[in-house]
């Protein structure tokens, strides 16, 4: 049976572990701590190491699904967990401050990675904070990185909306 690793990655609290458990057969296998630092005013625990799900498709391949730590501090885990895998998902919150910077960490940070491989970008909490707008990431993500990767707003909670990820995912590999 084949089996394709894929990667979400993001900011702390912006949905990755969600993500995973909202398409894994099972529930996810997660690290979560006590969040210790300024985090901590928006949720009691974070991720420490990575989540993990997996999702059989009807061909008989199996999707194992990763998500990373958010928090740089644990940024030595998203190294270990690109290894091998196919793709990549940056989940980005659109109620934050300066979403367009906090792609700019992941995209960045992971950019050995997407030179290898492809990358797809989820935008949550979109529906509440329209700004900025799917143009303004499309024209910053061209005007920095003269890439046009797939964007997309999403509720994370929503099935069909993280399989979509997934799907544009698959598509940019089978293009490249």
């Amino acid at each position: 049976m084949a089996q394709l690793k894929f990667i979400f990655t993001g900011t702390p609290n912006v949905g990755k572990t969600t993500a995973i458990s909202t398409i894994s057969e099972f529930e996810p296998i997660t690290t979560e701590v006590a969040t210790t630092d300024n985090l901590a005013a928006v949720k009691s625990e974070t991720t420490a190491a990575m989540d993990y799900g997996e999702v059989s498709l009807e061909n008989g391949i199996k999707l194992r699904l990763y998500g990373t730590p958010g928090q740089k501090r644990f940024s030595f885990m998203w190294e270990i967990l690109t290894e091998g895998a196919l793709g990549l998902i940056i989940l980005v919150d659109n109620s934050h401050a300066n979403p367009l910077d906090d792609l700019d960490t992941y995209l960045e940070n992971f950019s050995t990675f997407i030179e290898s491989t492809g990358v797809v970008v989820g935008i949550t909490r979109y529906e509440h904070n329209p700004t900025p707008n799917l143009d303004q990431y499309y024209e910053h993500v061209m005007q920095k990185y003269g890439q046009n990767y797939p964007i997309f707003p999403v509720d994370i909670r929503k099935k069909e909306d993280v399989l979509l990820l997934l799907d544009a995912l698959i598509a940019t590999l089978e293009v490249s």
